[in-house]
């Protein structure tokens, strides 16, 4: 690999953050006053895509790179087989399959057509899920937030095998096959770790086990029967975001961004930008689910409704800006990061471009977040 003159650090220098760009706040004041003047951003692979019902404002959003649902379709099938053989029920597989995360990394991940391929994020997606659902999030399936925190001890051991301790390995091991998350969680990354290199792996392992840091915050703040404000709320979301499953996008497009690349403070800020953009659209169409449960999840529309004391409504436009101002951002970061002479890390930027794009389009078509 080859960086540019002055290094890596030289060519990402300037200012960046959320709303740095006054021309961008001028243009929303514009827009205010005069609303038939659009705000026009000018890149083809970013649109305004209305969602939901149309009455809230558009999402800025990467368009959706592939559509082919042949392809969802035969993931889902592996997939429902897969989880099947995890131990999940008939009733369990059916949801599942519903679900679509088949058609969720076909649609995230457009440089990738194999089948058995995607079938390492689909994988991993849904073991998450089901442990977000069963462990953390739906009490009507179970979850106890008392009960989260051993909980997602053994999910990490699951994902990232123990070296053996003796005897005191034996109630670990029956418990690693007698729960069908944890069989799942443990089949998943052992999928990932035959078609990915050990680095890969165990990078998928952290930013997974940072993921279940922020659940442990979200179950303290419910069992409490005290939610945070927005603020507090997003310092955790930003590492329980799409970003987990984005730190795949190069094992499916079987290549490698080398670790220095990946963790490099630039990079690892966009990618944590896409990734936040992405859960926030999964928070807005999550609404009417999350108000359902008896004790609802922390969601940023439903918190920055009871910070400010103001309607479902309003929040989803603060709610809405906040996403487009961040997609805005990465775009930026992204612009920045084309002149760093690495095919690997521009085939990751667009990577988590097209996440950005597919995952709209999965939220925006899924039985699980339609009313």
């Amino acid at each position: 690999m080859t960086e540019p003159a002055g290094g890596l650090a030289g060519v990402l220098a300037g200012p960046t953050g959320l709303g740095t760009s006054a021309a961008r706040f001028t243009a929303r004041l514009t827009a205010a006053a005069e609303p038939d003047t659009p705000i026009l951003d000018g890149d083809p692979a970013y649109a305004h895509r209305e969602w939901g019902d149309g009455s809230a404002p558009p999402l800025y959003c990467p368009v959706t790179g592939r559509i082919d649902d042949a392809l969802a379709e035969e993931v889902d099938r592996r997939l429902a087989l897969w989880a099947s053989e995890c131990g999940f029920d008939d009733r369990e597989c059916e949801q599942l399959g519903q679900a679509g995360f088949g058609r969720l990394v076909m649609l995230a991940h457009p440089d990738c057509d194999d089948p058995d391929r995607l079938l390492i994020s689909a994988r991993l997606n849904a073991a998450w899920w089901a442990a977000d659902d069963l462990y953390a999030d739906d009490t009507a399936l179970g979850a106890v937030p008392a009960e989260l925190p051993p909980r997602l001890a053994l999910a990490m051991a699951a994902m990232d095998p123990l070296p053996p301790v003796g005897e005191f390995s034996r109630e670990l091991d029956q418990k690693l096959v007698g729960d069908r998350v944890l069989v799942a969680l443990g089949s998943a990354a052992g999928h990932l770790r035959d078609n990915g290199t050990s680095a890969q792996h165990q990078r998928v392992c952290h930013s997974t086990f940072t993921m279940f840091v922020s659940w442990t915050a979200y179950a303290a703040w419910r069992h409490a029967g005290k939610y945070p404000p927005a603020w507090e709320y997003l310092a955790a979301r930003q590492h329980d975001s799409f970003y987990t499953s984005m730190t795949l996008i190069d094992v499916l497009g079987a290549y490698e961004l080398p670790a220095n690349l990946f963790y490099e403070p630039r990079v690892r800020q966009a990618a944590i930008q896409a990734g936040t953009a992405a859960v926030l659209v999964n928070d807005l169409y999550s609404v009417t689910k999350d108000l359902a449960d008896d004790s609802p999840p922390c969601n940023m529309v439903l918190l920055v409704a009871g910070d400010r004391a103001c309607s479902i409504q309003e929040a989803t436009e603060i709610t809405v800006n906040l996403h487009n101002d961040i997609v805005r951002d990465f775009q930026s970061a992204h612009d920045t990061l084309r002149a760093v002479a690495s095919p690997e890390l521009q085939r990751f930027l667009h990577g988590l471009r097209s996440w950005m794009g597919g995952g709209f389009e999965w939220h925006s078509t899924s039985p699980r977040y339609r009313d």
